[in-house]
């Protein structure tokens, strides 16, 4: 595969810039975007609220611990939504290779625009521009020969900013970078890299693949290859993309439950928006995924996979299901724990899905707006 300029653009604190772009009094502030409900977690925050340590995770009461003056803002979908999906129709004026990555990130394959408008550089500063004079609104940019490396570039100068690696940078880059810095490596995996001196991006590149397979099995080749920032997956429009792999919902409780009636209740009630999701998308499944999370925020998931397959679009099997990876948790209940965050995801099955889903993959994990 020849030389590629790709482009990767996350929207700087989305969720937070959206409000303080509708409501220009919030500008300058320190504002949260936070859940309906009264007992929830911070889902962004803004750069001003971020400079007295507030973070995405956090609850409210240590928000207003640590800045007794911020604003709290009730998330709204729509806003968010909408203001996407403008910005990621602007970006199809560049090039029609264009993945969303999540309601805040698209990639963008420019190669075959340069000729149109001279460098992925001016793109960028044009679709910067745009942005900011639409939504009053700032955005960070990496330009690079690929998607990994374009995801890592976009994510070194915060906020709106661009950052260019060529192929004859990349190595520089990469030499003393932190693995962690990569998409696609996890906390877990970085510990158990770490474990084997492994620290940064130039120590995995030229660690020994058959040591990283043994380890790790397939994807050690894959991990090599990252630390070299190698990586020819493609840019995948809204229209090539696979269908739907899952669907899901989760709830932070009003306050923390350690009754398993209790519990059963919430996950009904999950049982019901899941099964009512997966209709609405035309999809069917066999596994269960139950995540809980505790009182100390320790996170723990459990699945199960009914057999024979059941079309899981009724609330009746979603919810036995459910009830099932549920008692494999019954091992880790102790009197003292209580659960503080409950969610249900259900995994599609291919053989049996009665339509495919095209639309496009809003994806919540690692969600830092930021």
């Amino acid at each position: 595969m020849g030389s590629r300029v790709v482009m990767h653009t996350d929207m700087n604190s989305f969720f937070a810039s959206v409000e303080q772009s509708y409501n220009p009094e919030l500008k300058g502030k320190p504002v949260v975007v936070t859940g309906s409900q009264q007992r929830t977690v911070i889902l962004t925050s803004s750069y001003e609220a971020r400079k007295f340590g507030i973070k995405t995770g956090m609850m409210l009461h240590e928000a207003k611990r640590l800045c007794p003056d911020v604003i709290m803002v009730p998330a709204d979908n729509r806003k968010y939504t909408h203001t996407s999906a403008v910005i990621m129709k602007m970006m199809l004026d560049y090039t029609p290779l264009v993945e969303v990555f999540s309601i805040d990130e698209a990639f963008m394959d420019v190669t075959h625009s340069l000729s149109i408008f001279t460098s992925a550089e001016n793109i960028a500063y044009l679709l910067k521009a745009r942005i900011k004079h639409q939504f009053d609104i700032t955005c960070s940019i990496g330009i690079a020969p690929n998607k990994l490396l374009a995801k890592l570039a976009s994510e070194m100068k915060k906020p709106d900013g661009l950052t260019i690696i060529t192929p004859d940078t990349v190595k520089a880059t990469l030499e003393h970078m932190p693995i962690k810095e990569l998409c696609g490596i996890g906390r877990k995996m970085e510990r158990h890299l770490n474990m084997m001196g492994i620290y940064t991006c130039g120590d995995l590149g030229r660690c020994d693949e058959g040591r990283l397979t043994r380890k790790f099995g397939i994807i050690g080749s894959r991990l090599k290859q990252m630390g070299q920032g190698n990586d020819d997956s493609p840019v995948i429009p809204a229209d090539d993309a696979d269908e739907v792999k899952s669907v899901g919902h989760s709830m932070t409780l009003k306050r923390d439950i350690s009754s398993r009636n209790e519990i059963l209740r919430y996950l009904l009630q999950l049982s019901e928006m899941v099964g009512r999701r997966a209709r609405r998308y035309g999809v069917a499944g066999k596994t269960v995924h139950l995540t809980i999370r505790y009182a100390d925020f320790s996170t723990f998931g459990k699945q199960e996979t009914l057999s024979p397959v059941a079309l899981l679009t009724s609330l009746l099997s979603s919810f036995t299901a459910t009830r099932l990876a549920l008692s494999k948790f019954l091992v880790l209940l102790v009197a003292n724990e209580s659960d503080h965050f409950l969610g249900c995801q259900r995994r599609i099955c291919r053989n049996v899905t009665p339509t495919k889903v095209n639309q496009f993959r809003w994806t919540n994990q690692r969600r830092r707006s930021g």
